[in-house]
C-alpha cells in the first residue's frame, strides 16, 4: 500500500489518533513506572517524570476513547491537534529554560517527544482536513 493510499484511507484520522494513544500509553507507563531510574539516566526530575507520565496515561486512554467515536468529533480531535502542540513547545520550553540540565540521552528523550506529538498535531491536522465537510452545492 502506498503513502498516498493510506492517507487517503477513510480510517486514515482515527490511526493517526490510534497511534498518538499509543505513544502516550508508551511513555507514560515507562515514566510512571521507572520514574527514579529515569530521572537518574536522563538528568530530569522524578516528580516531572511521574506526574507527566501519569498525565499521559490519561491524556491516552481520552484520545483512545475520541478515536472510538463515529463520527470522529471534530473539535475534540482540534483541541488534541493544540494539544499536541501545547506538549510540544512545552517541551522545547522545558529544554530552554534553564530550569534543567538533561544529559545528552534526556535532551533526546524530550527532543524526540516534541518532535513525535509535533507530527501527530501535522498528521491530525491534515486528517481533519481531509475530512472536511463540503458544501453541498
Amino acid at each position: 500500500m502506498s503513502s498516498s493510499s493510506l492517507m487517503s484511507s477513510p480510517s486514515f484520522l482515527r490511526n493517526v489518533l490510534r497511534i498518538d494513544a499509543l505513544s502516550c500509553v508508551a511513555c507514560g507507563l515507562l515514566q510512571v513506572a521507572l520514574p527514579g531510574q529515569m530521572a537518574r539516566l536522563l538528568n530530569l526530575p522524578e516528580p516531572l517524570l511521574a506526574y507527566t507520565g501519569e498525565f499521559l496515561l490519561v491524556y491516552a486512554a481520552v484520545v483512545a476513547f475520541i478515536s472510538t467515536r463515529s463520527p470522529l468529533p471534530r473539535s475534540l480531535v482540534w483541541a488534541l491537534v493544540l494539544g499536541n502542540l501545547g506538549w510540544a513547545a512545552a517541551c522545547a520550553g522545558l529544554l530552554f529554560s534553564g530550569q534543567v540540565a538533561p544529559t545528552m540521552l534526556g535532551t533526546a528523550y524530550v527532543v524526540v517527544q516534541a518532535l513525535t506529538v509535533a507530527v501527530l498535531a501535522e498528521l491530525q491536522f491534515f486528517g481533519l482536513r481531509r475530512t472536511a465537510p463540503q458544501p453541498a452545492w
